[in-house]
């Protein structure tokens, strides 16, 4: 091979940027799960804002739920990110409807970031950063990370900073908001604050992750292992049967 067939440090830092930029884009959803995120809260707080009827609002936010989930069904797409905006948003239709109180509907999806807020950062503390956990598998390298590849583990502690302190940013916006505004109000502001911290969280991951070394393919390893032993296996045997011919 030529210096000229050699990858340049520019191809190979593009080659990794492309790599990162398009397991962030499965790990997350993409634009697709971001729609489905913020759909039916939006026509929560849309019909409630026109006729301030909790039940008709509910209504549209779980049906509006099934129905994306009944779409990535029939198109046979990851389900995932439809699945968990359903549960959410029937754990928010359920609490307001038990409470009577039609801003409880956002209360469990605020408790929830809150809590994954104090999981990134807990686990960005102890050096086992969640969103390393989250991302292992798409990367192929489950928790190589951990122990085999230093350089990942740095970043991937960033990011779990990255996602801790801006989703906890977001908590302290929200929370007193949720005392202090009406229901219309407060349902606006947590739209506006859906997709631009989770933008920001995913770039910062990106970035970190871009700069760092490249994921240990364990499966490919795994693979490789096996062909080994394979081959290994059939040396013998043809060995073996070399000396019963002898």
């Amino acid at each position: 091979m030529t210096s000229g067939d050699k990858p340049t440090t520019t191809d190979q830092d593009t080659d990794t940027r492309a790599v990162t930029e398009a397991a962030l884009f499965e790990a997350f959803g993409g634009v697709r799960g971001m729609v489905e995120t913020v759909l039916p809260g939006l026509l929560f707080v849309t019909i409630f804002t026109i006729n301030k009827d909790l039940r008709s609002s509910a209504i549209a936010a779980v049906a509006v739920s099934l129905v994306l989930l009944v779409v990535r069904l029939a198109r046979k797409d990851t389900v995932k990110h439809a699945f968990s905006g359903i549960f959410g948003v029937a754990f928010g239709v359920v609490f307001a409807m038990i409470t009577g109180n039609a801003k409880d509907f956002y209360l469990p999806g605020m408790l929830y970031t809150l809590g994954l807020a104090a999981a990134y950062i807990i686990t960005a503390l102890v050096g086992f950063p969640l969103i390393g956990v989250i991302l292992g598998p798409v990367f192929k390298e489950n928790l190589s990370w951990r122990d085999r590849n230093p350089g990942r583990k740095k970043a991937y502690t960033k990011a779990s900073w990255a996602w801790g302190l801006i989703l906890l940013a977001k908590c302290a916006v929200l929370f007193p908001l949720y005392w202090w505004a009406d229901t219309a109000q407060f349902g606006w502001v947590l739209i506006t604050l859906k997709i631009p911290p989770f933008l920001l969280a995913v770039y910062l991951t990106w970035v970190f992750l871009a700069k760092a070394p490249a994921p240990i393919d364990v499966f490919a390893e795994m693979e490789a292992e096996e062909q080994a032993e394979k081959a290994a296996k059939e040396a013998r045997k043809a060995a073996e049967a070399q000396q019963s011919e002898a």
